[in-house]
């Protein structure tokens, strides 16, 4: 077995795959009307389906998962951040943890949760 993909939630989903390429460069690799594919496994689902498909309701910033990237040089991405999408909400700002891993956590315009970490040596 594999794990093929992983679905998030999106309210605007030309928005959303246009977040993800301008920040972590994923590309478009099937849109499927309200279900589209990036690169590296992310699939952009449309709220109304998911919505229609599970019954109920979707609750952004649940904080029970989070996508995770890695990044060397941190500091350009922050700055790309800042600049593309003054606006967002971060959960915390770019820190270091005591083990020297630099980290910035934040959310996708949808709630979703995104941590941008150096790679571990």
């Amino acid at each position: 077995m594999k794990l093929k993909n992983v679905l998030i939630v999106v309210k605007e989903i030309e928005k959303s795959r246009q977040f993800y390429h301008d920040l972590f460069g994923l590309d478009l690799l099937l849109d499927n009307d309200g279900n589209m594919i990036l690169t590296e496994g992310l699939v952009l689902q449309d709220e109304k389906i998911w919505k229609q498909f599970l019954g109920r309701d979707i609750i952004p910033e649940n904080n029970s998962c989070e996508l995770y990237f890695e990044e060397k040089d941190i500091e350009a991405f922050v700055c790309k951040l800042e600049k593309l999408y003054p606006s967002i909400q971060y959960v915390n700002r770019l820190m270091t943890h005591s083990w020297g891993q630099k980290v910035i956590r934040f959310y996708d315009p949808d709630g979703n949760l995104i941590e941008v970490g150096t790679p571990m040596q």
